[in-house]
């Protein structure tokens, strides 16, 4: 079995929903999946300013764990899920890709897989933008990216080449049945990358 590190920040459940579906996809690709909620790095004075926030973020603080280095050194996968922040990826889970700099240093991120995926609340609000971003910290990590690309019909529909995604719209729609297709494509497909990438790293 290949393990799964599905590492995410979700502040009104789009990418938590998303990140399900990764899940869900991952577990029927062979793999074992930890999801694991990136904490915030606001006050709560800041997180008053967005209804709902501090009440989402308490519900799914005491459903996921905070991911930790241990999570990234058992994963022969790191699928990284964020809302886009102006374009980017979130402060919140950035601090946490920020935080596996040692194991960077070491070599312990090196050939196994990385993935990402990702929402917006308005169209072309950045979604690509940021899958694409994305891939920088992997590539410095020396991890073998794994794009979904249109290698399901279902990719046709919805998300992008660079990984799945959706648009919540003002009004805070959650994903599409096509949004979570893309999404458990997408999980199952790194699954059976990681299973690949594990045998050549012994």
């Amino acid at each position: 079995m290949t393990n799964i590190l599905i590492a995410f920040y979700s502040r009104t459940g789009s990418i938590e929903t998303l990140a399900n579906a990764v899940a869900d996809g991952a577990m029927a690709g062979g793999g074992g999946v930890r999801l694991r909620r990136a904490r915030e790095v606001v006050g709560e004075e800041v997180m008053k300013q967005a209804p709902g926030w501090s009440e989402h973020a308490a519900r799914m603080n005491a459903l996921y764990e905070a991911p930790t280095e241990e999570d990234a050194k058992w994963a022969d996968a790191i699928i990284f899920g964020t809302p886009t922040r102006f374009g980017l990826v979130s402060s919140e889970l950035k601090a946490y890709i920020d935080s596996l700099g040692g194991l960077w240093a070491r070599g312990r991120l090196n050939l196994k897989a990385g993935s990402v995926f990702t929402s917006t609340s308005s169209f072309h609000g950045g979604n690509e933008a940021t899958l694409v971003t994305m891939f920088v910290p992997l590539a410095h990590f020396g991890m073998v990216i794994v794009p979904p690309g249109y290698a399901d019909p279902v990719m046709f529909k919805a998300g992008t080449p660079y990984g799945a995604s959706s648009v919540s719209g003002v009004k805070g729609d959650a994903p599409t049945p096509d949004d979570l297709s893309a999404a458990r494509f997408q999980g199952h497909r790194v699954a059976q990358v990681a299973a690949a990438l594990k045998s050549l790293r012994g």
